[in-house]
């Protein structure tokens, strides 16, 4: 019998809290590994990377509360690499920087277990940036000292004579517990009480808080902030106003649900958090092919020649319709003489990519301003193909029959996707949500079910606004019980996404 090859170990860096700080090797690693192993400080949003069948395990510390103590950390990870599995170990910043990574390296070094390290952007750097806080500035400070927070009972094994006295920029780490010390052993060792300090919360995440000041009331001031959080004392401080960005955008310091599927929610958690808001995934749906009908689809493209009008109604369509293309050896030029119609941006879009310029685009993404806009270029010797959701509604396909022959294939169904990696509604109990997102009124009528029959009950309480991309979705969330707070003006992403920026606005 072979013997079982030896896995190999990440330890990955997470960045400080902003998921988009994941290095681009970090991503590599993650979204390949058998398991991962993650902290308490790993932002969530960063498992989505992990394939779905990747096994996670939670380790997380907090204070005197470990999820699993250090050592048990170590041997879980040299049980998982004998056992075979490449692990990603993945913990908030860097794994090197008061991270214990290096103890975890030399574990799995003794255990004869490979493993590499991949640095991560460390809250020192990033999160002051996202503070408007330089590490370094060259008319203020040409150097920086990075200091743990966790002080023992007589702190004496920290040189607070040299802190005191630096020119540069001081940073502690895990300090909070114990600002009030620290800031009073530097002002008993020499360092100016009126020296500028911040505190800075969450660094780098839609949460983030920070708080101003001086050495000698920064404790005072930041004494509602709680961990984890960064204390940073120095004359950079003074450039926060000049170099704030991160915390004055519209979606600052909201939370956002995202109930599409997994594969479709990029676009729409991208524009939030460019606009400085939190995405939480949590998928209502998934897309699943019906094999019979892809197989008579692949059919009918044998048979293009016998068409007129080639409608697509969804970017899966037209990913499920040129999948079975290239299966047939044929590319966009076998829809040469077809006229084609594409219902919204989005669907024109993907279409675009496979060289097709759509002939009708509605000026309204709906079923019946498709209707309204390709019935008159109709007549009885046409005929249309129509590759779409088995979901879909009825209305395109009675009427246009009405006129001529419509085949209709149903290539693909809308289920709903009932795993999560993030308990929604414990999260709208605790007013945690600020909006929810619909972008079809499938999305929420799973949405529904998935939390349950108090889903409307529970909604009252929340605070949180639903979000609607159109009237339809609107339609569903009504009769669910749901209220519509906005709904965009134009029925896609950027038209959503510009409507709840301007009930942001109003907010303020």
């Amino acid at each position: 019998m072979t013997p079982k090859k030896t896995g190999k170990v990440y330890l990955v860096g997470g960045g400080c809290g902003n998921p988009e700080f994941l290095t681009l090797r970090g991503q590599k690693v993650l979204s390949r590994c058998d398991t991962v192993v993650y902290d308490a400080l790993v932002n969530p949003a960063l498992l989505a990377w992990a394939p779905e069948d990747c096994e996670r395990i939670y380790v997380g510390k907090r204070a005197a509360n470990h999820a699993l103590p250090q050592d048990g950390i170590n041997e879980l990870l040299v049980k998982l690499a004998k056992e075979g599995k490449e692990v990603v170990r993945l913990k908030g910043g860097d794994p090197y920087v008061f991270g214990r990574g290096g103890e975890e390296g030399v574990a799995l070094h003794q255990a004869g277990v490979s493993f590499e390290e991949v640095p991560g952007i460390t809250s020192v750097i990033g999160g002051l940036a996202c503070a408007g806080i330089p590490i370094t500035h060259r008319d203020c400070a040409s150097s920086f000292q990075v200091v743990t927070g966790h002080l023992k009972n007589d702190a004496a094994h920290l040189d607070w004579k040299v802190l005191a006295a630096t020119k540069g920029t001081l940073v502690f780490l895990m300090g909070m517990k114990n600002i009030e010390k620290i800031t009073a052993n530097l002002i008993e060792n020499g360092m100016d009480p009126k020296t500028p300090a911040a505190v800075v919360r969450e660094a780098s995440t839609p949460r983030q808080e920070t708080v101003t000041g001086e050495l000698e009331n920064i404790a005072e001031k930041a004494e509602s902030l709680s961990a984890p959080a960064l204390i940073v004392i120095g004359e950079v401080v003074k450039l926060r106003d000049d170099l704030r960005f991160f915390d004055n955008r519209p979606f600052f310091g909201r939370r956002f649900v995202v109930t599409r599927s997994r594969a479709q929610a990029s676009k729409l958690v991208e524009k939030i958090q460019e606009e400085g808001g939190e995405s939480v995934m949590y998928p209502t749906i998934r897309i699943q092919p019906v094999a019979s009908e892809m197989a008579r689809l692949k059919t009918v493209i044998g048979h293009l020649a016998d068409y007129s009008h080639l409608i697509l109604t969804s970017v899966n369509g037209v990913a499920l319709f040129f999948e079975q293309l290239d299966a047939c050896h044929k590319d966009a030029r076998a829809l040469a003489g077809l006229t084609v119609t594409a219902i919204g941006k989005a669907t024109a879009a993907a279409l675009k990519k496979h060289g097709v310029t759509p002939d009708i685009v509605p000026k309204q993404f709906v079923g019946e301003a498709l209707v309204e806009a390709l019935a008159p270029e109709l007549s009885a010797a046409d005929r249309i193909l129509m590759p779409r959701s088995k979901n879909a509604r009825p209305y395109v396909m009675e009427a246009l029959s009405k006129i001529c022959e419509v085949d209709e294939i149903k290539i693909y169904e809308t289920l709903r996707e009932d795993r999560t990696d993030v308990d929604v509604p414990a999260l709208l109990k605790s007013r945690d949500v600020d909006y929810i997102t619909f972008t079809s009124s499938t999305t929420a009528r799973y949405f529904a079910e998935k939390i349950g029959p108090d889903c409307a009950a529970l909604f009252k309480t929340s605070g949180a606004k639903c979000a609607s991309i159109g009237p339809k979705t609107s339609e569903q969330l009504k009769k669910l019980g749901l209220p519509v707070d906005i709904q965009a003006t134009t029925y896609t992403i950027d038209g959503l996404v510009e409507a709840i920026k301007e009930d942001c606005i109003k907010a303020h």
